[in-house]
């Protein structure tokens, strides 16, 4: 089980949360320009990145805050958690 550490709660177990998926995925400001094609690559494709990846995650049973971390999709390691709208320590969003 990972260890995740809350930016508010401190460190929990990964059953408290649940992952929001991919971080930093920006909304389309004109959403109604969009043709089909473009509405399905903002709501169904991600990088699907293998290795250090950018996820959203809330503290479901806790604050139920949402923050963002970087994990490794290979060791499961995390490398940095951080608040919306922060840059993580590495640098690396």
């Amino acid at each position: 089980m990972l260890l995740i550490t809350c930016p508010w709660c401190g460190p929990r177990a990964e059953s408290e949360f649940s992952c929001g998926g991919e971080a930093h995925i920006v909304r389309p400001k004109d959403p109604d320009a969009l043709s089909d094609a473009e509405w399905a690559d903002y709501v169904f494709y991600r990088t699907n990145t293998k290795g250090d990846h950018a996820e959203q995650w809330v503290h479901t049973y806790g604050c139920r805050r949402w923050f963002n971390v970087i994990r490794n999709t290979v060791t499961y390691e995390i490398k940095a958690v951080y608040k919306p709208g922060e840059t993580p320590a590495g640098g690396e969003a």
